[in-house]
């Protein structure tokens, strides 16, 4: 592999955690856009988050066996061309206003992804030189963060139209003229998301035209024999539950963040978008923070931290009112940014020619976003957003704990991104 060509590949390798980052942090923009536009209660806005995660709980060990059969490459490819369908397919889904419609198109667009992050994440750890590995893997989680903060900026300006019909507007209006508003709201989505299919299906042929090096997988001290169960890894075990509670806990505290401003400060969607677009912007300088951070303290150790803190601003967020409650769950991101890939680092660690089974067992873990953010909804729905809240408290609390089963560890650094 020349060093151009290894370039060019590090490259296109690295706009793949874009692209996934990007659609993932819109659900934060649809789940109040289609709250709206489908007329729902708070549990199944929720299921926006559902049939995002759900997807990668089910394609996370098909993924595996499939790129150990075909390959990176065509893994890649065939991920990026079921997000491009799913992308395309919320067009339809605007012009019948099903609900239903969208969140088949959001469980394509997530199995794609959940084919990107299989590979992607484990390739441009191997692609090139070990001793780069971990100087790679930030650089590529540098743009999954900064999706995220431009997905808010996005989805706010293109989706979300500032408006929000209180129950006695609706019922002083016309049958057509809600259905107008209804059909308004959901037509929103229809170009940002068609560009969303057309770059990705570009990117999808960029690569499927480009000659990808083969990589193999970097396996000094592993511990793990072949022959043992990968269930037997106890550690493993607390990482998958870690994972479970962690993308949980992310998903539901920014996903339902317009929903909490708007309860707990009256703050509008357009506003609340651009606050929620700051928190990720926390996000983001988060990751190179932490990892600036992690030169000097072991990452196990700013795990325990950064997990203390959470769980401090949550209930920070519960006690205070107005702004200051919704300025304590923007902080939160910040302090959740080293999570996922820590979290994920110390689950394989040491696992060896099982790294791959792991691997996949972690990333089905990720179904936490699928469930967490439901159960956010029914506390919603029954009592408050804000007592809703109060959940993700519980997944920091886990995290904690899973830290600090790790105390001893010191050489782990981030593996891969979420």
């Amino acid at each position: 592999m020349t060093k151009k060509t290894g370039i060019y590949a590090v490259v296109l390798i690295t706009s793949l955690f874009f692209l996934w980052g990007f659609a993932l942090n819109l659900n934060s923009i649809l789940v109040p856009h289609l709250k709206k536009a489908c007329q729902l209660t708070d549990l199944q806005s929720a299921f926006v988050d559902s049939a995002f995660y759900i997807a990668y709980f089910i394609v996370a060990i098909p993924a595996g066996l499939f790129m150990n059969k075909y390959g990176y490459k065509k893994g890649i490819v065939f991920g990026l061309s079921l997000f491009a369908i799913g992308a395309f397919l919320f067009y339809p889904a605007a012009e019948t206003r099903q609900y239903a419609f969208f969140l088949g198109a959001l469980f394509i667009i997530a199995s794609g992804c959940g084919f990107l992050e299989t590979a992607a994440n484990p390739y441009i750890n191997n692609l090139g030189d070990p001793s780069g590995a971990t100087q790679r893997i930030n650089f590529a989680q540098s743009f999954n963060g900064l999706a995220a903060t431009l997905s808010a900026l996005v989805g706010g300006k293109f989706i979300l139209s500032g408006v929000t019909l209180t129950n006695s507007q609706k019922l002083g209006m016309s049958g057509q003229q809600l259905n107008n508003y209804l059909q308004g709201e959901s037509n929103a989505v229809k170009i940002p998301y068609i560009i969303i299919g057309l770059v990705v299906l570009t990117v999808a042929i960029l690569i499927w035209f480009t000659d990808l090096p083969d990589i193999k997988e970097h396996s000094s001290n592993d511990d793990v024999k072949n022959g043992s169960s990968i269930f037997k890894e106890k550690n493993l075990m607390l990482g998958v539950l870690g994972i479970f509670f962690y993308v949980g806990s992310q998903a539901g505290v920014l996903s339902f963040f317009i929903r909490y401003s708007k309860y707990v400060s009256n703050i509008g969607e357009k506003e609340a978008s651009s606050l929620l677009a700051g928190a990720l912007l926390g996000f983001m300088i988060g990751r190179f923070f932490g990892t600036f951070l992690m030169r000097f303290i072991a990452p196990v150790k700013i795990l325990i931290i950064y997990s203390v803190i959470n769980c401090g601003l949550l209930i920070l967020a519960f006690i205070v009112d107005g702004r200051l409650s919704v300025y304590a769950i923007m902080a939160i991101p910040f302090f959740m940014s080293i999570m996922f890939p820590t979290i994920f680092s110390l689950s394989i660690l040491g696992l060896g020619e099982k790294t791959k089974k792991g691997s996949s067992l972690l990333i089905m873990g990720i179904v936490g976003g699928a469930v967490i953010p439901l159960t956010l909804g029914v506390v919603s729905d029954h009592s408050n957003i804000r007592v809703a809240y109060l959940i993700p408290l519980i997944c920091f609390a886990y995290i904690f704990y899973f830290a600090f089963k790790n105390i001893r560890v010191t050489n782990v650094q981030p593996a891969v991104s979420h």
